[in-house]
């Protein structure tokens, strides 16, 4: 994919109402500290587009960057930050619960696991909340720099039994620092979003 152009389209907080947009959107769910921001600026090519915190658990809003006036890029808010109260929790959960429920053109939800650890139990519990919300997550395993080569394929087996992975759940292992792992990402995005729109 050639990026061509970006912009912030959207930025949805607690009271917004989800966008009637008209273009395919994917969606990108995960910890608070997982390296969201890093992945959505990698695969949009800029270095810091998307907002990346210094304090975790910071994001409090849903972001909707336009892509090529082709596709949405969906920020959801981090999950799983200790320092937040479980008033905010719950507001992001319902945020996110909306979108999912109200979103016309989301096509894929992709779900950012640390590839270094077990999913938690909140990974696990997003997982099952996604799919009890009518979409299959593909699974983004990231800080795929952080494991020896010969780790990798343990350590994706260990997600795909935690997570109790339907068969044909892809797992895209990725890495902020070389980049490896986005060109499969978006042969993915452009196979199962962009074609499906031309046919």
């Amino acid at each position: 994919m050639v990026i061509k152009s970006i912009h912030l389209e959207t930025v949805c907080g607690i009271t917004s109402k989800i966008p009637k947009n008209t273009l395919p959107e994917v969606a990108f769910a995960g910890k608070s500290n997982v390296g969201k921001s890093s992945l959505i600026n990698g695969l949009m090519n800029r270095k810091s587009y998307a907002r990346t915190s210094a304090q975790p658990g910071k994001t409090q809003t849903i972001n909707f960057y336009n892509i090529n006036e082709e596709l949405y890029f969906v920020d959801l808010p981090g999950y799983g930050y200790a320092k937040v109260s479980q008033s905010v929790k719950e507001k992001w959960g319902k945020m996110i619960e909306d979108y999912l429920h109200q979103s016309e053109q989301l096509a894929i939800v992709f779900l950012l696991v640390d590839i270094r650890h077990d999913p938690s139990a909140n990974d696990c519990q997003m997982y099952d909340w996604i799919i009890s919300n009518g979409y299959y997550p593909v699974i983004i395993a990231t800080k795929l720099d952080k494991l020896k080569r010969s780790q990798v394929k343990k350590h994706i087996n260990a997600i795909r039994t935690k997570l109790k992975l339907r068969g044909n759940t892809p797992i895209f292992p990725y890495s902020a620092l070389t980049k490896q792992g986005r060109d499969e990402i978006w042969e993915f995005i452009e196979e199962f979003v962009l074609k499906q729109e031309e046919e």
